[in-house]
């Protein structure tokens, strides 16, 4: 079985621009497709793929994931850029369809087997203050779902308008987000599973302050609270708070959370597949995080092609 071509589908359903990588087979009607939607930079990610990827590609046997991924990782020299990862990730997960075709099984099946009836998913809860929230977070409860994401202002952030438009007060934001989960958890009570996303916004010190301040409302994660350059503020914001943090959305290199989950420094893994190369690793980081108790918390967003989210 050969490889005969690899080429990027780019769409933008809803506005969202999207990147899907088919590979195809010399096997009649044999293909796979995968995810590569890098929503800010889709141009380079075609080209990648098309102009670099594809020509390595072509070939092989597209049964053998594990040879094709190193070469499709060490073949560009430098590497673990969000460019380059997300166009190996197409094609990764585009090999593993194939594999999955081929043995007449769904993915899931090749590695492993199903361990939950079902996945938990969380909603994302959002309003201009915190009565707003809280009435989508009754809303999203009465539709039976048990983790909820909230934030305030604008997906988390808390606006000021400047002579060039709308802007970010960290300090405003800082203070606003503790009395918005107090708000909040005082009407649904303990049952109800909470989140919250920073989106690396604070200085790492602020940070800190916030987690801090949201360990009496018992939040199910905070995620991002740090960027990925400021790692060595971890040790610091877990010897200062017991809030769970989950951290890894931006992170392009699956080496990037090996000091967090060996050390101990953070709670779950924010994996966003496209980003780091595909299931390949991904699975691989995921048996690492495992083996030091770290759970999973795959990052799912809505500008994620549907292959991705499959």
């Amino acid at each position: 079985m050969r490889i005969t071509g690899v080429r990027t589908i780019l769409t933008a359903p809803a506005g969202h621009g999207l990147a899907v990588v088919r590979v195809d087979t010399d096997q009649p009607g044999l293909y796979g497709l995968g995810c590569a939607t890098f929503t800010q930079r889709l141009l380079a990610v075609r080209s990648a793929v098309d102009d670099y990827l594809a020509p390595l590609m072509v070939g092989r046997d597209p049964q053998r994931i594990e040879e094709l991924w190193q070469l499709g990782y060490q073949n560009s020299y430098w590497r673990n850029s969000p460019v380059l990862n997300n166009a190996l990730s197409g094609v990764d997960q585009a090999l593993w369809d194939i594999k999955g075709k081929i043995a007449g099984l769904p993915l899931y099946q090749l590695l492993g087997g199903s361990v939950r009836d079902g996945a938990t998913v969380y909603r994302h809860a959002d309003g201009r203050d915190p009565q707003e929230v809280l009435d989508d977070v009754l809303r999203l409860r009465e539709e039976g779902y048990t983790h909820i994401r909230c934030q305030m202002g604008g997906y988390g952030g808390i606006g000021i308008e400047t002579t060039r438009g709308p802007g970010f007060d960290p300090v405003a934001y800082r203070h606003s987000v503790p009395r918005l989960f107090e708000h909040v958890r005082a009407a649904v009570g303990p049952s109800l599973r909470l989140l919250h996303d920073v989106h690396e916004r604070l200085a790492p010190i602020d940070a800190i302050r916030l987690a801090k301040a949201l360990e009496p409302y018992d939040l199910f994660f905070l995620e991002d609270p740090l960027p990925p350059e400021e790692q060595g503020w971890f040790r610091m914001l877990r010897e200062q708070t017991a809030t769970p943090i989950a951290m890894g959305e931006l992170f392009t290199h699956p080496l990037e959370w090996r000091p967090l989950i060996a050390e101990g420094l953070i709670d779950f893994i924010r994996v966003h597949i496209s980003d780091i190369g595909g299931i390949t690793p991904a699975r691989k980081i995921a048996a690492l995080a495992e083996a030091f108790g770290v759970r999973t918390a795959f990052h799912g967003p809505g500008d994620v092609s549907p292959v991705g989210h499959a």
